[in-house]
């Protein structure tokens, strides 16, 4: 049992290594200033938001781009009430979600584009912030690259609590491997809260087409398609001044479901790195709780356990800090509680999307 616990590790060593090298291997993106070219379409799909979405419209507002070369249009999918639109500099729209699969924010984007006149679309989530020069920072890279399809960062506002510091710490860990995997020329996973592509390569893609029977995965799934025809047109963009901000869930049960909706993608993937990065990161993890488990009846000695997490954890902690100094230029907070925490919740995340199901904007979803 030693071995083969020690053999998983060393396989998960390796692999968070490369992911490490792939970090480097992307470089940090400064904007040259150039003249802003490229139109935007700003798609948000939103349900039940009033409280977030004026948040999110006034960092539009404040956006360091022309007014007439980007657009706004918010999806509507099916609130309670109807949110009221102020009056702003720049063209902002609402519309009804049109519900054709089992995904409905793939039905919104789907939606959303047949009102699409720019060349471009960036999709973003109602709980996000934006940064003031966001859109200049994707204009520019754009301006500079052939890329049809760019991929950005993610981070939480955290408050003062460890609910906050743990989803940071679980966020930044697959921002981390995100980032590497592009490095690698293999990447497979992105966030659409931060994500743009041109209008012309989704039809190309034939949009959602073949995965809309799995209720997420707007993001990884078209990524993966892009990757998988046009590699060479997806790209990372790795700016400072490009990271988009987002609220962590407000208790544990939200996170476990929000944790298990992302999980259950993982079986899907049309990237066979992915699915053995995911592989490898579940077992390096279950490998964690059952050496635990061995040490609480006695059957591993307290040195052997300890040499175990520390192998884990040494290598978790290049990844992450090197991740989160890039997201927040902030020390970690509660990282040996986080870290000791997180294979047991990972674990039981990835267990639990096999079979399970999970409720998401007040909806249950099966696998």
């Amino acid at each position: 049992m030693i071995l083969i616990l020690f053999s998983i590790l060393a396989i998960y060593i390796v692999s968070i290594s490369l992911l490490i090298y792939g970090f480097f291997k992307v470089r940090q993106y400064q904007k040259t200033d150039l003249k802003p070219q490229t139109s935007f379409t700003i798609i948000v799909p939103f349900r039940n938001e009033e409280e977030n979405l004026p948040i999110l419209l006034e960092s539009f507002s404040n956006l360091n781009y022309p007014t007439d070369l980007f657009e706004v249009i918010l999806v509507d999918d099916s609130s309670n009430e109807e949110f009221q639109l102020s009056s702003f500099s720049f063209q902002v729209s609402i519309i009804d979600n049109i519900r054709v699969s089992n995904s409905p924010k793939k039905d919104a984007i789907t939606a959303a584009m047949q009102h699409v006149n720019t060349d471009w679309v960036i999709t973003t989530d109602a709980d996000c912030v934006v940064p003031v020069n966001w859109l200049l920072n994707f204009d520019n890279y754009i301006q500079e690259n052939k890329v049809s399809m760019l991929a950005g960062a993610v981070t939480y506002r955290c408050e003062n609590s460890f609910l906050d510091h743990f989803q940071q710490l679980d966020l930044t860990s697959l921002q981390g491997a995100t980032i590497g995997s592009f490095g690698l020329n293999k990447g497979f996973m992105c966030n659409g809260a931060n994500f743009a592509y041109t209008k012309s390569l989704f039809e190309k893609l034939n949009g959602f087409e073949g995965n809309n029977k799995i209720a997420s995965g707007d993001d990884v799934f078209l990524l993966q398609k892009a990757v998988e025809k046009f590699p060479d047109a997806v790209h990372y963009l790795k700016a400072d001044e490009a990271i988009v901000s987002t609220k962590p869930t407000e208790n544990w049960k939200a996170l476990f479901h929000q944790r298990v909706r992302w999980a259950a993608k993982t079986s899907s993937y049309k990237s066979a790195f992915g699915q053995l990065l995911g592989l490898i990161v579940f077992f390096g993890n279950l490998s964690f709780v059952i050496g635990f488990f061995l040490l609480l009846f006695g059957i591993w000695a307290y040195p052997i356990f300890v040499l175990f997490a520390f192998f884990k954890f040494a290598i978790d902690y290049v990844l992450i800090s090197m991740t989160n100094q890039f997201l927040t230029k902030t020390r970690i907070k509660s990282l040996l509680l986080s870290s000791l925490l997180y294979p047991f919740f990972s674990s039981t995340v990835a267990l639990y999307s096999l079979f399970g199901s999970y409720e998401w904007k007040d909806r249950r979803f099966s696998q």
